[in-house]
């Protein structure tokens, strides 16, 4: 009802400038601003990132991800994005204020991020009621799409990804028994151990504790003290990388050797680089998988490491993709316009980018299938 009344709002101005047209003159068709006049569709497109505090790796490989897309895409004309971008720390109060600072530009026609499903909770409902298109592409908690009619996301929901590395694991393993470790106090991790529990539950496995922390949180020695006397075949694990990579080094020393299964928060080189050795064994489920043999992944890979020196992750790629996907939109939508912007993406089918072939389902959530990958001797590979 209320994107009816919009756009009703939107026909009747319309038809008053149509009105006010045949009086006032002959102004050329297509210099409205954002409109391509047969040229190229112009629009800001505005960036709520966590580039600043303990989780910045996740918000460096996004922007990143957007700033490689942007220039290959304003290249080839058709579509040129100028990329208006704000930090919002990892947290909700500063990713609403941020969010806020952007829909009241006009000139931005729709928003990528936030970073973090717990942000995108509170950037979500206000980008929906204002009718400005927002795409997430590292927010995998379930219900983000369901906020509303524009609310879109690109990355893997873990409702796909956590029971595809699960399934992985007890084939590989032949697991029983499992634990569960997760983060408490927060909207992502919550929501990747309720993920889990129901996935474990229903393959039959046996929980044997379910065993909590928080965000921030040093010593898991208790906790893996219970874990580890209880002998697990698998250790299932809700964390963002700075906590779960301390989590799975402090297993490691204490004698813990089963394999780890991880929510979407593992899937960054941070999780090798803070953890080292202990890393591996570290089994998670991902669209993105960069040793791929395929000409479009390799070229990516190519021109990322020559711009920043290192090999980008899965968040670099899902934000590349994703500005792929907007800028399509836009080339469809035919002007920079936020109701139609939004239709636009509903329409998204069967894109062919480099984590593979992206549809958007009713809802605007993603249609694709995830690869499991394992971390063996300090690098991420498929999990055979």
């Amino acid at each position: 009802m209320r994107k009816q009344l919009k756009r009703f709002a939107k026909l009747t101005a319309l038809s008053s400038l149509l009105v006010l047209s045949a009086c006032g003159g002959n102004q050329a068709a297509g210099d409205k601003e954002g409109q391509s006049g047969g040229g190229a569709v112009k629009a800001d497109i505005g960036v709520i990132s966590y580039i600043s505090g303990p989780g910045a790796a996740y918000g460096e490989a996004i922007t990143n991800g957007l700033k490689l897309a942007q220039e290959e895409i304003n290249s080839k004309g058709e579509v040129e994005i100028n990329l208006v971008i704000e930090d919002s720390a990892g947290k909700q109060d500063q990713a609403l204020t941020a969010a806020q600072k952007l829909m009241n530009s006009e000139n931005v026609t729709g928003i990528i991020g936030p970073t973090l499903s717990t942000e995108m909770n509170v950037v979500g409902p206000e980008a929906d009621l204002n009718g400005v298109p927002i795409m997430g592409t590292s927010t995998t908690a379930e219900g983000i799409p369901q906020i509303g009619d524009y609310v879109f996301r690109n990355s893997l929901p873990e409702a796909l990804a956590i029971p595809a590395a699960i399934d992985k694991a007890i084939e590989k393993y032949d697991a029983k028994k499992v634990a569960i470790l997760y983060g408490n106090d927060d909207v992502f991790t919550k929501s990747g151990f309720d993920t889990m529990k129901k996935a474990a539950e229903e393959k039959g496995l046996e929980i044997l504790t379910i065993e909590t922390f928080q965000k921030g949180q040093s010593d898991y020695n208790a906790q893996l003290t219970k874990i580890k006397g209880l002998n697990p075949d698998l250790i299932l694990a809700s964390a963002l990388y700075n906590e779960g990579a301390v989590i799975m080094d402090q297993a490691r020393k204490m004698g813990i050797d089963v394999p780890f299964v991880g929510g979407n928060g593992f899937n960054s080189p941070e999780v090798i680089n803070i953890a080292g050795d202990a890393a591996n064994g570290l089994i998670v489920a991902t669209p993105w998988y960069g040793e791929k043999e395929d000409e479009k992944v390799q070229d990516f890979v190519s021109k990322y490491e020559e711009e920043y020196s290192k090999k980008p992750d899965q968040f670099a790629a899902q934000a590349y993709d994703a500005l792929y996907i907007m800028a399509e939109a836009l080339k469809n939508a035919g002007e920079a316009d936020r109701d139609a912007l939004r239709d636009a993406l509903a329409e998204v089918q069967g894109f062919n980018g480099i984590l593979g072939e992206f549809s958007f389902d009713e809802e605007g959530d993603v249609v694709m299938d995830p690869t499991v990958l394992v971390i063996e001797d300090g690098a991420f590979k498929v999990f055979e």
